[in-house]
């Protein structure tokens, strides 16, 4: 199953400048499957441990010599650690902080050595201990559920793919295409972009595997709830994550998760699923200059769960027949999956934040599904479930703040609109503006940063 990370993987294998790597990620993503397959193809030699299984490794890694944990590792597994020819993957590194400390050491004393680590709930352990943590002695990756593309890709449909990605704004946009593309994202909004979950339908083209598939994932997730704390605790996760399920793209309202529990402790069950990447928090902006991250409300958001298949499970969608399957959940689904495509398109290296905007007045709120940073200019994007719907809340924006460029995301194909007229409500007066409209289909969602139309 090809992933685009596989690229970024052999370009820090080859870089002068290349630091231990930690790659960052949920559960069950595939950390360690990529990284197999990328250890076997490029070095000479591969060695894999993983902490959680054998805790006895730990003390391996606690001296933090380098020379002494190479050797302790060659003489255990009988595989050379040689620097240029091996390729050390030290996998749930999370278990052990002393390792994690120990590549600040590898760093400076056996900088030839290539060497990856990995955990699924690393980020909490690299907020709470106590160590001295290797800052600026590695570097980060991150690895989400496979993105649309990806998916097409893994299904054998290289030429959707390469379509899309040579999609030229000069060029007419095939309706016959767009309508088999199409019929894949509807495909995609089920089974989502979990590598077991795909690989279950490539092999056995049964969505109700696929569903099975999910179930497992979901329960091992919430197993996991049991490392965060108390029972008490394990109780407000499980119940923030099923209102995530059911409330995508919908302001949080602790109230509505459970109004006999502290809004502070529902708020810590959504921060620590979030730092388990089990969700994404899209927080509130004022900002609509550069830098995006100027002005952010840090109390209020909306969330995005993992993946959108997880997401449809959660929620109790069954998948059996969904070509004729139309639900009150299309509109959510479609910003699900723009928010999954924004993140999964963003460099490798870079931990990607979403944003949106919104006016709450009486009688004339708006509200905007994401604001984009692209360069250095700002962007409203508007995300529909079909091919038509209003475009008040993106209209009301560009003459509250002066800008002149939308986004729209939907099911139709690609069209432009320059000098588009509109009367908006700002201040208790009406105000005349005009605007330009980009509009794509929601699968060009992760493109847009590249596509050179704004």
């Amino acid at each position: 199953m090809k992933r685009n990370i596989e690229n970024y993987l052999v370009a820090w294998k080859d870089s002068p400048k290349r630091k231990p790597l930690i790659l960052r990620g949920a559960r069950q993503v595939g950390k360690t499957f990529i990284i197999n397959a990328f250890g076997n193809a490029h070095f000479e030699y591969y060695l894999s441990v993983n902490l959680e299984q054998d805790r006895n490794l730990q003390t391996v890694f606690a001296s933090n010599n380098p020379e002494i944990i190479i050797n302790e590792l060659t003489s255990l597994y009988n595989i050379p650690v040689i620097a240029g020819k091996t390729l050390l993957f030290v996998d749930e590194i999370q278990v052990s902080p002393a390792a994690i400390a120990s590549l600040r050491y590898f760093y400076e004393q056996a900088p030839g050595l290539h060497i990856i680590a990995a955990g699924s709930l690393l980020d909490h352990t690299l907020n709470e201990v106590s160590y001295s943590m290797p800052i600026g002695r590695v570097e980060y990756a991150y690895l989400y559920p496979l993105n649309f593309m990806e998916f097409c890709t893994a299904l054998g449909e290289t030429g959707l793919c390469d379509y899309i990605s040579n999609f030229s704004p000069d060029k007419n946009f095939s309706a016959t295409i767009h309508s088999k593309i199409a019929d894949y994202l509807r495909l995609y909004f089920f089974i989502g972009g979990m590598p077991e979950a795909i690989q279950t339908y490539i092999d056995t083209g049964n969505l109700i595997e696929v569903e099975k598939v999910h179930s497992n994932i979901l329960t091992s997730l919430q197993y996991d709830f049991a490392k965060y704390g108390t029972r008490k605790e394990q109780d407000f996760l499980k119940l923030s994550l099923h209102y995530v399920a059911n409330n995508i793209g919908r302001k949080v309202k602790y109230v509505n998760i459970d109004r006999n529990v502290h809004s502070s402790q529902l708020k810590e069950a959504l921060l620590k699923l979030e730092m388990s990447r089990v969700i994404h928090l899209v927080r509130k902006t004022k900002s609509v200059n550069p830098p995006i991250t100027q002005f952010v409300d840090n109390d209020t958001f909306k969330p995005v769960f993992m993946d959108i298949g997880l997401a449809n499970h959660l929620a109790q969608i069954r998948l059996a027949d969904i070509k004729n399957l139309c639900t009150d959940f299309e509109g959510a689904l479609a910003e699900q999956f723009v928010g999954q495509e924004f993140i999964a398109s963003s460099p490798v290296f870079k931990e990607t934040r979403l944003y949106y905007w919104i006016r709450e007045a009486k009688n004339s709120n708006a509200e905007i599904d994401y604001l984009l940073q692209i360069e250095n200019g700002i962007y409203p994007v508007e995300v529909k479930a079909g091919k038509t719907g209003t475009l008040k809340s993106l209209q009301v924006f560009l003459g509250a703040v002066d800008k002149q460029k939308g986004i729209r995301l939907n099911l139709d194909v690609p069209n432009y609109g320059d000098h588009l007229q509109a009367v908006i409500r700002v201040n208790n007066q009406n105000k005349s503006i005009q605007y330009s409209l980009i509009s794509l289909p929601l699968y060009f969602a992760g493109f847009i940063g590249e596509m050179k139309l704004l």
